[in-house]
């Protein structure tokens, strides 16, 4: 399903009544965090206008990905949830998870996988997510599976590190067969620079780049788009 906002910011104001709906129906819920811009007003949105409308404690934190630095870092994916939302609602510390990028690399693959296969249910040996936030690089990247890395494509592992290819920054990913199993899968895209990029996963389905390659085995995905982002699609 696709659904084209006319901004980030009304974008925000549906997704976080969806995430209000989800917790509703739900005793627990185990939501998989993305970074980046549009997340972030999300985050902004949630934080100042919904704190009183969901009960955190029953909303379980992980992360999609995560660079490897300090969470106080501008970079990390962890600080900026932290900053924009962890700060100011009523959630319990133990239920949220982040990934510590700031520790040796291949021990924190490790703990994270350990720590999600303890932590949220198992559905076919594999984690499974009520909703999983993703985001799209303009060479259609998504969380940090790089198109120079598609064997994490079909990597059974939970986590995998990954290297930016540009600036060679090392990175913690969940694999695609975990966001595959998940209930729901919702990419969040927005910006002019996105369009092309939406079109060739949206449309043209080649593929050939690791985004287009996340479709939930019995999941639901959705594309929130803003008008920018959805520049060059078709119009029905």
């Amino acid at each position: 399903m696709i659904k084209i906002f006319s901004n980030k910011a009304e974008l925000a104001l549906f997704f976080c009544d969806e995430l209000v709906k989800l917790v509703l129906k739900k005793n627990e819920i185990f939501l998989c965090l993305s970074g980046g811009s549009t997340p972030e007003i999300i985050y902004q949105y949630l934080s100042k206008n919904y704190n009183d409308k969901i009960d955190w404690r029953k909303v379980n934190l992980f992360w999609g990905d995560e660079r490897c630095v300090s969470p106080d870092s501008e970079q990390s994916n962890y600080g900026m949830t932290k900053r924009h939302l962890l700060n100011f609602i009523d959630i319990p510390k133990k239920n949220v998870h982040p990934i510590n990028g700031e520790d040796d690399t291949e021990k924190e693959v490790i703990r994270y996988s350990e720590e999600i296969k303890k932590i949220v249910p198992l559905k076919n040996d594999y984690p499974e997510f009520d909703l999983v936030m993703l985001g799209l690089g303009e060479d259609g990247h998504t969380a940090s599976i790089f198109p120079d890395r598609m064997d994490v494509i079909n990597s059974d592992k939970i986590c995998e590190v990954t290297i930016q290819p540009l600036t060679m920054q090392k990175r913690i990913t969940l694999t695609a067969k975990v966001f595959n199993n998940a209930e729901k899968i919702i990419f969040l895209v927005t910006g002019k620079s996105k369009a092309s990029i939406i079109k060739k996963i949206v449309e043209e389905r080649k593929k050939k780049l690791p985004a287009e390659h996340i479709r939930p085995h019995n999941g639901e995905l959705q594309f929130f788009l803003d008008s920018d982002a959805a520049l060059f699609l078709k119009r029905l």
